[in-house]
């Protein structure tokens, strides 16, 4: 079975935190809702943090075979699955000019979140057992960050 490094996975780890914060600094600057002001600019921040501890583990990754039986078509999986969620900047550039309500906003960052959680639980596969609870403390993050989103959309 062919063996591959992983780091990659963590480069598109790293881009879909890259794009979130992006996504959150633009919805910051584009309501004047104080709310949603600071709401979109604390999930920026908390994206820089997820980014930091993504950069990390990509230098530190093992080598890593997947459970599955074909390693390539997890591999796949996974980069099918991350170009599904991630946008390039010009992808990401539009659908922050698209979006010109509050309510718009908080329906894309909610789904890009439930994304992001489920790609990060993919990730888990592929670091080692010491490592994964960083992972389970990101997801933690994320599923706290949907929560926090739908119910400042319930108030809207």
């Amino acid at each position: 079975m062919a063996l591959f490094k992983p780091d990659e996975i963590f480069q598109f780890a790293i881009r879909i935190e890259e794009n979130g914060e992006k996504f959150y600094r633009a919805m910051a600057d584009k309501f004047d809702d104080p709310k949603l002001k600071e709401t979109f600019s604390y999930l920026a921040d908390e994206e820089i943090k997820h980014k930091r501890l993504y950069e990390d583990m990509a230098t530190t990754v093992e080598k890593y075979e997947p459970f599955e039986t074909y390693p390539e078509e997890y591999f796949a999986y996974m980069r099918a699955y991350a170009d599904t969620i991630i946008f390039s900047p010009d992808k990401i550039e539009e659908k922050i000019e698209k979006i010109s309500d509050p309510g718009s906003a908080l329906e894309f960052a909610i789904a890009t979140e439930l994304d992001s959680i489920l790609y990060y639980q993919e990730v888990k596969n592929l670091v080692s057992e010491k490592r994964r609870s960083v992972i389970d403390k990101i997801v933690d993050e994320e599923r706290r960050h949907f929560v926090k989103l739908t119910d400042l959309k319930k108030e809207l």
